[in-house]
């Protein structure tokens, strides 16, 4: 049995820069995504918290849309943006490992990862605290 190993690719100096910018450019496309949602998720935790203190001295809330419900629906679309960037990130660098097989994993999607936990744990809790 024996194990078909894969040979490097040998880049020459031009290739390589330009695949170091096209990884480098995924990466930062990533970031922003992560940016976006973590201002979504923020945003929408702080506004429900900021009208949860209001609600709490005894201020009625009138409107059809209630800050819950905001919070709710910005954590939401923050998390969704969030899995669309996670999603495009993926498929781009499939993409790139197929033609580049030594292509190193991304910190950004492990960054990704932790701001979904945040996200998430700010959707229970807008969820369950009343």
């Amino acid at each position: 049995m024996s194990k078909t190993t894969e040979k490097p690719t040998v880049m020459d100096t031009s290739t390589r820069l330009a695949y170091d910018r096209t990884r480098l450019a995924y990466e930062n496309t990533m970031m922003a995504w992560v940016r976006t949602a973590t201002s979504l998720i923020t945003f929408g935790f702080s506004v429900y918290k900021f009208f949860q203190f209001d609600i709490k001295r005894g201020q009625e809330f009138s409107g059809s849309v209630g800050p819950r419900e905001f919070g709710l629906m910005m954590i939401t679309f923050g998390l969704v943006s969030l899995l669309a960037g996670t999603l495009q990130h993926v498929v781009s660098l499939r993409q790139l490992r197929m033609e580049y097989p030594a292509t190193p994993r991304s910190m950004a999607a492990l960054l990704a990862g932790l701001v979904s936990i945040l996200g998430l744990v700010a959707l229970v809790v807008v969820l369950f605290r009343q």
